[in-house]
């Protein structure tokens, strides 16, 4: 299927059939596919200036860095191209940080199985998930990896060599695994206690998905490192790297540098996008419809016995299930809805954030029909 046109939460296919998007690119598309102000912005900035060096000072970089230092808890922010950029850097500002003040030998970092941090060889190698890091041997050392909401595998994981704890507070990729709010008071605390970094990865989770601008508020815990991409921009690549005064600091002018990141348009594009994914009236009513998709997954989960449970906040959504999650996929991209399964059995909902109660709906409709007519050996798989 060859996708060629977008708007508002459809896509069109190169046949010209209409589908409701519930993957919106993989999370990117959360103001929908063309939102007017993202394209005004990308279009007024590519007849001003589209490209310059982070040489010279970029004024939407600068716009784009104060919106999201003033909307959450980080005070420095460096701009890159995609979630596996930022949480590179995340990873190199949390050694810089460690050799600093924490000592020659600390250095290692603590991820969570299923677990996904981007694909470059760092990134893949904190992506706690074997089938990634096939033939890609040998991966950078440092790394270790325990479950995620079992704190007394993360206490004993702990060694001398430990600078960081670094992990989603929804997974995305790994089948939309919400961390517990008990768990991360004690993984807080533990960083303290221990003096660690604690990174938390908000490139799928972050900028509104959950219903909250940053998944973090959740919890009444904050980062000393985060990383951000997909949504950023409305659409056009872009990543963020955002750490605490004293955390940045380590990162002095030639440690650390991206040709393309924040420039012109990419902070323009960001600009626009970010200023409708901070509005407070636009979160509410992301979290209203999050509940109300929520509470329509757990009408299916009464029905059907081979749904196990629904999980995930906001409009990040999972449906654990006992059966192959592809034929569910293929049907409903045949009745006009695109969704998508991951780890095949965890059918996962990443809809534009600007979704209706209606797409809920007709989306939650072509679910069940599509699920209502497995088959027997389907069912039993």
């Amino acid at each position: 299927m060859a996708l060629v046109k977008g708007e508002g939460a459809f896509v069109w296919d190169a046949e010209g059939n209409k589908y409701l998007d519930f993957v919106a690119g993989l999370a990117v598309n959360s103001l929908g596919h063309c939102h007017p102000k993202v394209v005004e912005a990308i279009r007024e900035q590519a007849e001003t200036l589209m490209h310059v060096s982070n040489l010279y000072w970029i004024e939407p970089q600068v716009k784009l860095a104060r919106l999201l230092v003033e909307n959450s808890a980080l005070d420095k922010v460096f701009f890159c191209n995609s979630g596996a950029e930022a949480n590179e850097g995340a990873i190199k500002l949390a050694r810089k940080y460690a050799k600093k003040y924490l000592g020659p030998d600390k250095y290692e970092i603590i991820t969570m199985e299923k677990s996904f941090h981007g694909r470059t060889l760092a990134a893949i190698t904190a992506t706690a998930q074997p089938k990634y890091q096939k033939d890609l041997d040998p991966l950078p050392p440092g790394f270790k990896y325990v479950p995620l909401n079992d704190f007394a595998a993360l206490e004993k994981a702990i060694s001398p060599n430990t600078c960081a704890v670094m992990m989603e507070p929804v997974q995305g990729e790994g089948g939309v695994n919400v961390a517990d709010y008990d768990y991360m008071q004690q993984v807080k605390q533990l960083c303290l206690e221990k003096n660690l970094l604690l990174i938390f990865d908000e490139v799928q989770c972050g900028l509104g998905r959950t219903g909250k601008l940053f998944a973090y508020e959740h919890y009444n815990v904050e980062p000393n490192i985060m990383t951000l991409a997909k949504a950023i921009a409305g659409g056009f690549p872009m990543g963020a790297l955002l750490a605490t005064d004293k955390v940045a600091e380590c990162f002095q002018p030639g440690d650390h540098a991206s040709t393309f990141g924040g420039n012109p348009l990419a902070a323009a594009a960001g600009c626009a996008a970010v200023s409708i994914l901070a509005d407070k009236d636009f979160l509410v009513e992301v979290a209203e419809k999050g509940a109300y998709f929520e509470q329509k997954l757990h009408r299916l989960k009464d029905k059907y016995s081979f749904i196990t449970d629904v999980r995930g906040k906001g409009l990040i959504l999972g449906l654990g299930i006992t059966v192959d999650g592809k034929s569910i996929v293929d049907g409903c991209l045949q009745k006009g809805l695109i969704i998508n399964c991951v780890g095949s059995n965890v059918l996962r909902f990443i809809p534009p954030l600007i979704i209706t109660k209606q797409n809920i709906d007709d989306a939650v409709n072509i679910i069940d029909e599509v699920m209502s007519g497995l088959s027997f050996n389907e069912v039993e798989l």
